[in-house]
């Protein structure tokens, strides 16, 4: 979408008359924002636009006739472009030049790649630098545009600075990397900036380049795509066997067969350990392999990073971010849209999107809506939070309103746990879950234990993880997260002189696979949807049992846990319905949190008779 576009002449006149009025109400009529006076973007475009670019554009090294362009909207994503110049360069090439416009007067360092640290009203915040975020917009339309890519045409990113004075920070050697792609540009720069555009653009725009590239098919790039797939070759864990093969090629085969008159939702549905994300990551990357528009998609953002991180071995990261998406993205798509939408963990998806959840109206209906072809990847039994409504019967509900075909699949074979079924169904007799026939425990060929000691239990944790960083400590929600603020220990036991931290705010949702985060203890919002090979549990006092009844205490929760809101509100409507409920939530956590290891699981619990009635279970 395209906010502003006129030539070199155009700009210069509207520039000069007040350009911020004209862009403001553009954006509210072609992306209904209404953009109040007087707020920071209106100001921005005000200083930005009708003072630093038009200085730099008002030059006889630009041509007369080259397009300029204001806050263009890239495709799949909420992002703008603020300034883009297009034309031809010497060798009758067609150019776009994107410059990431900043107003910052103040930048510092940091020690986070491509993270610089500046002050806004609101006082001092960490930010992507400009060069970065200049050259990842550049990625993206050369990524996912076919236009760009079928006609060559080359995309050259830049930042301009205007306000800033210091340019050392900007062009520290520690952002070299980026700067080398993007160059920056601060005030003081503005001959230096005139020539850099110069360079790349000696003749006008004679084709309307950027109109090209806005009605052009949104395909992933050949190059992209076959970069995606080497990568996940060489990723043994997302290698597909026995039903999760059979199933992919049933799946992949509806796929590719879908349509605007052909709409289809295949649900997948399979227990922990049965490969869902697997089958998940391979149908994405087989999509990508025919350049049909697609996404993989998941409420839960800890999967997404690592999944992220995992295939930029030969990449940089930006340069596949836009495949994965959270589930709220799509409150403002157009129908079928997207050609393929993978949905993995669909059990946590909500009704509402957004942070105050008061965005769109169902995560579900708007992925159907958008997709030509939704493939939904269901465990029920997953579901941990207040807010999930992933359902099949949600599902089919939604499928059959914008009346798309529906095709149902099961995973049944168990590739965690060491291939065992009896693990997971033991857990679910442990619960109280799901009675299951008898088995015996030596069969199943796995190393579980009931530990006496967290102490104990963080020891051997430690020594697995000294294999292969495979090794992960987790517990319930039921220690508050004091260290997110503080230096302070967040789960302290006393009695065994046992103290540890929550997962670091630094790590993010890659805890589960940094480095040294062995040493700091997870949730469950940080390892759902993903596997170690050695897991140590904590339970806390929101699951005990007493008399051989499991006894769920939503009470006992930390106090900063948000996976309940909404409990004690519809505990007074409907005493017994919300009782239920968060019964089935919590004993659902302990049940994913229990089954992350392929290998093993420890469990120890703070509660003496809760961890004896679990000890029969083994004996």
């Amino acid at each position: 979408m395209i906010v502003y576009k006129t030539n070199k002449a155009g700009f210069l006149s509207d520039a000069s008359n007040g350009i911020e009025d004209l862009i403001r109400l553009n954006v509210k009529e072609k992306l209904n924002i209404d953009v109040k006076p007087g707020n920071g973007e209106y100001e921005s475009w005000k200083n930005s636009l009708g003072n630093a670019m038009y200085h730099i554009i008002n030059t006889d090294k630009i041509p007369e006739d080259s397009t300029i362009a204001v806050e263009y909207g890239i495709n799949r994503t909420k992002n703008r472009i603020d300034f883009i110049i297009c034309g031809i360069d010497e060798n009758y090439k067609e150019k776009i030049i994107i410059i990431e416009l900043k107003q910052w007067s103040e930048v510092k360092l940091t020690d986070k790649d491509a993270m610089v640290e500046t002050r806004f009203r609101q006082g001092l915040s960490e930010e992507l630098h400009p060069s970065y975020q200049a050259w990842s917009y550049s990625t993206l339309l050369k990524g996912f545009n076919a236009e760009i890519y079928n006609n060559m045409i080359d995309v050259q990113p830049c930042a301009y600075l205007h306000n800033q004075v210091d340019q050392d920070i900007v062009n520290n050697d520690f952002y070299k990397n980026y700067l080398e792609k993007a160059p920056a540009f601060c005030k003081g720069d503005k001959l230096k900036l005139q020539e850099f555009i110069a360079s790349h653009i000696k003749y006008g725009d004679k084709k309307d380049i950027l109109y090209r590239v806005e009605k052009g098919e949104i395909r992933p790039s050949k190059t992209l795509a076959d970069s995606l797939l080497s990568m996940i070759k060489g990723n043994q864990e997302f290698v597909m066997i026995d039903d999760q093969k059979i199933i992919f090629e049933n799946a992949f085969n509806i796929a590719k067969k879908s349509s605007y008159t052909n709409k289809n939702v295949i649900i997948i549905e399979g227990g922990p350990g049965t490969g869902k994300s697997v089958v998940a990551i391979n149908l994405l990357v087989s999509s990508i392999k025919l350049r049909l528009n697609s996404q993989y998609v998941t409420k839960n953002s800890a999967p997404r990073a690592v999944f992220e991180s995992k295939l930029t071995k030969t990449l940089k990261k930006t340069e596949i971010s836009n495949l994965f998406s959270g589930s709220g993205s799509f409150t403002t798509s157009f129908m079928d849209s997207f050609d393929v939408l993978v949905v993995d963990e669909v059990h946590r998806l909500n009704e509402k999107s957004g942070i105050f959840k008061n965005i769109g109206e169902n995560q579900i209906k708007e992925i159907i809506y958008s997709s030509k072809c939704s493939i939904f990847f269901l465990d029920e039994n997953q579901k941990v939070t207040w807010q999930d409504i992933g359902s099949k019967d949600e599902i089919e509900k939604w499928a059959r309103k914008y009346l798309a075909k529906i095709h149902y699949f099961k995973l049944e074979s168990q590739f965690r746990c060491n291939g065992s079924d009896g693990f997971p169904a033991l857990i679910n007799n442990m619960l109280q879950i799901k009675e299951t026939a008898n088995f015996k425990f030596e069969d199943m060929k796995y190393d579980f234990q009931i530990i006496d000691s967290p102490s104990k239990l963080r020891e051997m944790i430690f020594e697995k993880n000294k294999i292969n960083n495979k090794a992960r400590i987790v517990a319930g929600y039921c220690w508050d997260w004091v260290s997110k603020k503080t230096n302070n220990f967040d789960i302290e036991i006393p009695q065994f002189d046992f103290r540890m931290k929550w997962n670091l705010q630094s790590d993010g949702y890659t805890w589960i696979v940094s480095p040294n985060s062995v040493n700091e203890v997870g949730c469950i919002h940080t390892c759902q949807g993903l596997e170690v090979e050695y897991v140590g549990v904590i339970i806390g006092k929101d699951l005990v049992v007493r008399d051989g009844v499991v006894i769920t205490n939503p009470n006992n929760r930390a106090k900063t846990d948000k996976s309940i809101n909404g409990y004690k509100k519809d505990l007074k409507n409907n005493p017994e319905l919300a009782k239920k409920k968060v019964n089935e939530i919590i004993k659902n956590t302990y049940r994913t949190l229990m089954t992350r290891g392929l290998k093993g699981c420890y469990i120890y619990s703070v509660d003496e008779e809760t961890n004896e009635y679990f000890k029969k279970f083994i004996a």
